[in-house]
């Protein structure tokens, strides 16, 4: 794992913006799988900074929405699928072909992964896989257990997820999580883990530690070849 600490939040942007630049200009139809929250979202921006003097770059992007709050409403302005249309691909012009995305309102949650894995399989591997780092250590919402999930999954959110500021404030909570498995991550060619935060202090030691437990999910990635992990303090 290569390690970089930051002191300033858009220095750190544009380095993760950076390696993302120098892959597409080498991979055209490069497969990007992007999470979502307040971490990576200066890396999004630069990314339409890109997009904005060089559009033709993202001719051939594929992007994979890396987990989503089941239950919520269509379109629901606290879902993974609003945050990323809005930060990146209506900016970025990704057309619906080359977004792979799980429903928020599924009828049948099971039926969906299996759907979504059925297209990663196809498409995949991801070229670059962007993480966050959950409070409680989760990846996606491979949340702490006492076994992870390898595949696309229904996933049990766990308390301190549902305290995400995505969804801290809405009356009606997401009832489940799906998400990409650990298997599905790990087969990422590069990894770009983005923490920020001062209340991840905690778990980002903790995952310094390098030891590998299913109770920090975010530590799996030490058995990966090639993360870069960005480190805002």
């Amino acid at each position: 794992m290569n390690i970089t600490w930051f002191d300033d939040y858009d220095l750190m942007s544009e380095s993760a913006a950076s390696i993302i630049y120098d892959e597409i200009r080498e991979r055209r139809k490069l497969v990007l799988c992007a999470a979502t929250g307040n971490s990576p979202r200066g890396l999004y921006k630069r990314l339409v900074d890109y997009h904005y003097h060089e559009p033709s770059l993202f001719d051939q992007l594929t992007v994979v929405k890396l987990d989503e709050w089941g239950g919520l409403p269509k379109n629901h302005p606290s879902s993974c699928e609003y945050y990323l249309r809005n930060y990146l691909i209506e900016p970025l012009q990704i057309p619906a072909g080359r977004f792979i995305s799980f429903a928020s309102d599924a009828q049948d949650p099971e039926s969906e992964c299996r759907s979504i894995q059925r297209k990663l399989d196809k498409q995949g591997p991801i070229d670059i896989c962007i993480l966050g780092l959950g409070s409680n250590g989760h990846i996606g919402f491979n949340e702490p257990a006492a076994f992870l999930e390898p595949f696309c999954h229904v996933a049990k959110l766990a308390a301190s997820s549902l305290n995400h500021s995505m969804v801290q404030t809405i009356g009606e909570k997401p009832i489940f999580g799906l998400t990409l498995g650990l298997k599905d991550i790990l087969n990422s060619k590069r990894i770009i883990m983005l923490i920020t935060g001062d209340h991840k202090q905690k778990v980002t030691e903790e995952l310094l530690n390098a030891q590998i437990d299913t109770n920090l999910p975010a530590s799996f990635l030490w058995l990966h070849s090639q993360v870069d992990c960005l480190i805002h303090s």
